[in-house]
């Protein structure tokens, strides 16, 4: 960083990377896997879960202190080599002019962010609904590791509105959120660690492979850089729907207390109150249980309100760097 480089320099500079990310995300979409570092994470965990399960015992019942710990171990190493490469990443930005500099950290930022291909991913799994089941079925399936092959159509929608709302603080404010806080290494940990919980997180048998122990630090990581966030992005939903949203603030934390994980349930039952409707998980949770089945109107209305917390999340980000620049 260059010696002139202020805090309103700083400030200025975060302003820019936050509103230019979102510019290329929405104009632009995802940049080409072969580019893209959250690709370049999954390889990596890919392959370390590999030789993680090789030393992991596959009854879940079994205390596996040695799989774990290799997997902390891995996980730790995976992520200081991408903190590492952010850190340099983000200093050859800072001796740029801040503005250049803010260029520069929002098209690193980006990478960290997905809110546009969340929401095509969802519409498509409407356009196929309307198809036929079965087409909403397995378009669903790329978002969900759930089983889908008993859902019906009102349980299909139902799931690609949960996942809209959580994601909607995965792959959005989340990052933002640690960006604003750490820069881009906090942006890149928190999607490193979101990642790493996508692939190992599960309490037991995935796919054949036993990840009760072995995915345990992954998923812990992921709820301790999550758990702000996931609020934030509740709080974010109640406000895009205005005064109604905000008088059912009342209800969210009991709602959001109903899903096993401690943050997915925040953006989940907040977005279940602002369209009225039931999401169910079948014998796991339902949210809103007076609210009514959910249509494909709903699954519009839903990427509406999303849009909508994204813009109040921007303008909140936006007013406290205006803050921080006049040195309040």
């Amino acid at each position: 960083m260059t010696p002139d480089f202020t805090p309103q320099h700083w400030a200025g500079a975060v302003g820019v990377a936050v509103l230019v990310a979102l510019w290329v995300d929405r104009v632009w979409g995802e940049p080409p896997a072969r580019l893209h570092p959250v690709v370049w994470m999954g390889h990596f965990l890919g392959k370390a879960g590999n030789r993680v399960q090789r030393h992991a015992a596959q009854d879940p019942e079994v205390q596996d202190f040695k799989a774990f710990g290799l997997a902390a171990l891995i996980w730790c190493a995976g992520a200081a080599l991408f903190l590492i490469a952010a850190l340099l990443l983000q200093g050859a930005a800072l001796e740029l002019p801040w503005w250049a500099a803010g260029v520069a950290m929002g098209l690193l930022l980006k990478p960290m962010l997905a809110l546009a291909m969340l929401k095509s991913e969802v519409r498509a799994v409407e356009a196929a609904l309307a198809g036929s089941l079965d087409d909403g079925r397995e378009r669903l399936r790329w978002l969900v590791s759930r089983d889908v092959t008993r859902l019906t159509e009102v349980q299909v929608r139902e799931s690609a509105i949960e996942t809209l709302a959580e994601n909607l603080n995965d792959s959005l404010v989340a990052p933002v959120f640690w960006f604003l806080l750490l820069g881009l290494p906090g942006a890149v940990l928190y999607r490193f660690a979101n990642t790493a919980d996508a692939m190992w997180g599960y309490p037991g048998i995935y796919k054949d492979r036993n990840w009760a122990w072995a995915g345990k630090w992954a998923a812990r990581a992921d709820d301790v850089l999550s758990w702000v966030p996931a609020r934030i992005a509740a709080v974010l939903l109640l406000l895009a729907a205005g005064r109604r949203g905000w008088a059912l603030r009342s209800q969210l934390r009991a709602e959001a207390r109903k899903t096993p994980s401690p943050n997915s349930g925040w953006p989940m039952a907040a977005m279940a109150l602002v369209l009225g409707v039931g999401l169910r998980k079948p014998g796991v949770y339902v949210l809103n249980p007076g609210g009514r089945e959910a249509l494909a109107a709903d699954t519009e209305a839903a990427q509406v309100y999303a849009s909508k917390a994204v813009l109040a999340l921007v303008g909140c980000a936006l007013a406290a760097l205006v803050l921080i620049a006049i040195g309040v």
